[in-house]
């Protein structure tokens, strides 16, 4: 299987999907324990989610499981919140902290070099060969990565995290008017809550792509789980009525944002 799907568009906005596959080698899998093959981290049906809320949007998906690799993690495997819980580039354990592997299972170093060559390094060439044919395109790219999470995970967050949960790495990778756009339509959506630059303010990808002032705008959504799954423990399943009511929102959203590439805000100087 490929390691990366890629629909090209001709949008302005650019959706990274680095969390939704669940594909994991055969090799692999029979060296995770249990727990790890329930995979029960995945970003759950975020690619079903988001299909056709922007129809010329270009769509980059990687279609392996995050316990092959994590690709919103940097290749360095440097921490992304440090002195908090998290889990690395190639995870050793799940969200609640226990262990995913098999005993004395655990990948070393050259493998995960290899898993890095295998998966991380083809999903961000794709991703960064997009970035720059929309720039070509439009003069400025938005990319908009996107996430979801079980509300409640101690282990990670105290309490029951926001809905919405926006982050643009405290206000650096995008121009404002994108946090802005963000920040009102999620706000204004009736029954959710929304937080900018929580628990979660993006990841390696926003961090790593976002440059304004370069014309390259990122901005990551983690949704909880809570507000398109029927529940958050196995089988995971979509809840088409909750994605109903959700769905509205995030296109509103991904319309605004086109908007504001495609009316040339973001070609004035609008970096901060």
């Amino acid at each position: 299987m490929t390691p990366v799907e890629i629909h090209e568009g001709t949008s302005p906005v650019i959706l990274g999907l680095p969390h939704t596959g669940t594909h994991v080698p055969e090799e692999i899998h029979a060296r995770l324990n249990a727990r790890g093959q329930e995979l029960a981290d995945t970003d759950w049906h975020i690619h079903t989610l988001y299909d056709g809320l922007l129809t010329d949007a270009t769509t980059v998906r990687a279609t392996f499981h995050r316990y092959c690799i994590d690709a919103n993690r940097g290749p360095d495997d440097a921490s992304l919140y440090p002195g908090q819980n998290t889990t690395g580039l190639v995870p050793t354990t799940d969200f609640d902290g226990a262990p995913i592997w098999r005993a004395g299972e655990e990948p070393g170093e050259a493998e995960i070099a290899e898993r890095r060559a295998r998966f991380h390094t083809p999903y961000h060439e794709a991703l960064a060969a997009e970035i720059a044919r929309v720039k070509a395109l439009h003069g400025v790219a938005i990319l908009y990565d996107c996430h979801s999470i079980r509300s409640l995970i101690p282990f990670l967050f105290e309490g029951t995290l926001p809905d919405f949960n926006i982050g643009t790495n405290s206000g650096t990778s995008c121009a404002l008017a994108i946090e802005a756009a963000a920040v009102e339509i999620c706000g204004a959506a009736e029954g959710y809550t929304t937080v900018l630059n929580g628990r979660f303010k993006g990841g390696w990808t926003t961090r790593h792509y976002g440059r304004p002032d370069d014309g390259v705008h990122a901005i990551q959504m983690e949704l909880a789980q809570s507000t398109h799954l029927t529940q958050e423990t196995a089988p995971f399943a979509y809840d088409e009525s909750k994605a109903a009511r959700l769905r509205p929102h995030l296109s509103t959203l991904l319309g605004r944002l086109e908007r504001i590439a495609l009316d040339g805000v973001l070609s004035k100087g609008d970096a901060q």
